[in-house]
């Protein structure tokens, strides 16, 4: 490989160590709060005892979240304030864990986790399935789409309730020169007109597009776009998984 070459490879790699670092960040900058119940399909994610990612209902007995997110798992169903016992709120245990087999957690490939709860989830008007593509077609660039998450909202502030803001799905061309190893299991997004609007959800949480579940939030830096794991290049692996 010649010098120049060596030392684009370098310089990439270590882009992407920074990305890494922000891959666990949870932030809805410039968001605004939730209607309380509006989002039925969102799971906040107890980690080892911390609420640190968040995730979504594909099935009565199934969450979809982020391979990075990977620890001890307790899953917080129709909650609005994640830290007051509210009777909307359904808590459930984690059966199993299914990581995709080719999760890369130096380049964030494949960041997509499932897991397969103790019991089904009792569906109900705070508690609701979100659709997932049906095809592996790519989202058009200028869709508009949402996020939410308990995270961050700003540089100091964290929210108890559920916070939501807006994105618009970036090309792929445009996205390449922000993220050079971006894949096709890989989607952007992000706000073009203002910078507080950029900042990821919970990772974890999901990129809702027109009802559907088109991404799951895994990094970016702190400006715009994200990058989003691109739910429509996995399905058949979802499928296989879930039976």
């Amino acid at each position: 490989m010649e010098q120049p070459q060596r030392l684009l490879l370098l310089l990439s790699l270590l882009s992407y160590s920074s990305v890494h670092a922000g891959a666990l960040r949870s932030q809805i900058v410039g968001g605004h709060e939730a209607k309380p119940h509006s989002r039925p399909y969102m799971a906040a994610l107890k980690v080892s005892g911390d609420f640190g990612c968040g995730g979504f209902l594909v099935a009565p007995d199934w969450v979809m979240t982020a391979a990075h997110c990977m620890g001890d798992i307790t899953v917080i169903l129709g909650a609005h304030n994640i830290h007051e016992p509210e009777e909307s709120q359904q808590v459930l245990g984690v059966e199993s864990y299914h990581m995709h087999p080719e999760y890369n957690n130096v380049l964030i490939n494949n960041d997509i986790l499932l897991l397969k709860l103790t019991a089904r989830a009792k569906l109900n008007k705070y508690v609701q399935v979100i659709p997932l593509p049906k095809t592996s077609s790519d989202l058009p660039p200028d869709t508009r789409c949402s996020l939410a998450g308990w995270g961050l909202i700003d540089k100091e502030r964290i929210t108890n309730r559920l916070f939501e803001t807006n994105v618009t799905i970036y090309s792929r061309r445009k996205c390449l020169n922000v993220y050079p190893h971006l894949t096709d299991g890989m989607i952007c997004a992000g706000s073009f007109h203002q910078l507080k609007d950029s900042s990821q959800g919970d990772s974890g949480g999901p990129l809702v597009c027109n009802g559907v579940a088109q991404g799951v939030v895994s990094f970016g830096y702190s400006f715009p776009p994200a990058v989003y794991t691109r739910i429509a290049n996995y399905l058949q692996w979802i499928r296989k998984v879930m039976g």
